[in-house]
């Protein structure tokens, strides 16, 4: 990295995380490691799938807040738990107090997708919505455990959660020895740091970088400022990774160990969830494949040796996905919007479809717009939604319909 943090790496260290893989025996999986054939050709190197979105809970959460709940003393546990998360942690934190019977507290923003909301209450939890991002929602919980006594669960920011979250770093050397790059989203910096913990001390010649939505990159400019500095409103799909500002002891490890951390845009985002789906047959959030984002954004960059991005959760609203999907064709020159302006005549519509049979355009939505004032007497506006199969064929698309007479306006 570019950066260095001039400051002593907090007491995480490989031990800690050998004794939660000890812990989490029996309790999480050791997901599959999946060849990824198009990727692998797109870098020049072997690109493999860490699939932790095949994780008990749907994501790696798990792993870090059991470890962080076992370690709890009786009377901790007696007063219960309380937790904050856009989804993930909400999770991983129902389902460990469940198993280990502790009551369980957990705030989420208001906007957080309604499928992880019901699997939260159905893993035991207690659900509270407050708050429109997760610095909010976070600040609500800390305020509760303050008034009631319950242990505050923080989704990154306590040892023993980068602890178990290192597990993961552990089963990428041991399912893949040969790894020369690790890839791993970034939202506070549990899973990274974690993750560095784990192979930096047992493998210091193999990179770890980060990955970080674009609209909400708060490493960044923390690592140019030598501390964690807040960002205002970060804006993503990427909830999992939306994180205003990053944990204290997350960024003195980040800071210290990681290689580098990259960005992507959410086109970028958008088209790795629509390839994981179509290739790799994977249900991934997008949060999940932002380090397949930035394998797709800078291959190139990937050509040193096995690379190894880890899909860290799967958990994803169905219509989210559906936008999302629609977003990703979009970007990918398989879908293309249309408006045009024709005469408003019998035939005129069926002319008009006539020339896009032409090019073998699909349509998949037509609509008539006859009201707008800029439009003529005798024209109406028509929007069409058509599914193609790239960036060339919506350029030739584009070309017949202009060779035929028709102008198309946006």
């Amino acid at each position: 990295m570019n950066y260095r943090v001039p400051r002593p790496v907090p007491q995480v260290i490989l031990d800690d995380v050998r004794g939660a893989q000890k812990m989490l025996s029996g309790v999480s999986r050791v997901t599959a490691m999946e060849g990824s054939r198009h990727l692998s050709a797109l870098t020049g190197s072997p690109v493999h799938l860490k699939c932790e979105n095949l994780q008990r809970t749907g994501s790696f959460k798990l792993r870090g807040a059991y470890v962080r709940i076992a370690g709890l003393r009786p009377e901790q546990r007696a007063a219960g738990v309380v937790a904050a998360s856009a989804g993930n942690h909400a999770q991983g934190v129902a389902l460990a107090s469940s198993l280990l019977g502790v009551r369980s507290t957990v705030f989420m923003p208001v906007g957080a997708p309604l499928p992880k909301v019901a699997a939260t209450q159905e893993y035991g939890a207690e659900v509270r919505l407050h708050g429109q991002v997760v610095d909010e929602t976070l600040a609500a919980a800390q305020e509760y455990a303050d008034r009631t006594g319950a242990v505050f669960i923080h989704p990154f920011d306590h040892r023993d959660i980068i602890a178990g979250q290192g597990t993961v770093g552990l089963e990428i050397l041991e399912q893949c020895p040969e790894v020369r790059t690790i890839l791993v989203g970034i939202g506070g910096g549990g899973l990274a740091a974690g993750v560095a913990v784990a192979v930096k001390a047992l493998r210091p010649d193999v990179k770890v970088i980060g990955v970080q939505a674009a609209g909400a990159a708060a490493y960044p400019p923390s690592l140019r400022a030598g501390h964690p500095v807040s960002i205002d409103h970060p804006t993503t799909m990427a909830d999992g990774i939306k994180v205003g500002r990053p944990g204290d002891v997350p960024f003195a490890i980040i800071g210290e160990l990681l290689d580098d951390v990259r960005t992507v845009s959410e086109d970028a985002l958008s088209s790795a969830l629509l390839l994981c789906l179509e290739r790799a047959k994977l249900v991934v959030e997008p949060a999940g494949c932002s380090p397949v984002a930035a394998l797709l954004s800078e291959p190139e960059r990937y050509g040193g040796g096995p690379v190894v991005a880890v899909l860290s959760g799967g958990n994803i609203d169905p219509l989210l996905l559906q936008r999302i999907l629609q977003f990703g064709m979009a970007a990918a020159g398989r879908y293309l919007s249309l408006r045009l302006r024709v005469s408003d005549r019998p035939g005129a519509l069926a002319g008009l479809l006539g020339v896009l049979t032409t090019v073998d355009a699909n349509v998949l939505d037509v609509s008539h717009v006859r009201t707008d004032p800029r439009l003529g007497l005798t024209e109406v506006e028509v929007e069409l939604h058509l599914e193609t199969k790239g960036p060339e064929h919506c350029t030739q698309v584009a070309r017949t319909l202009h060779g035929a007479g028709y102008t198309v306006i946006g």
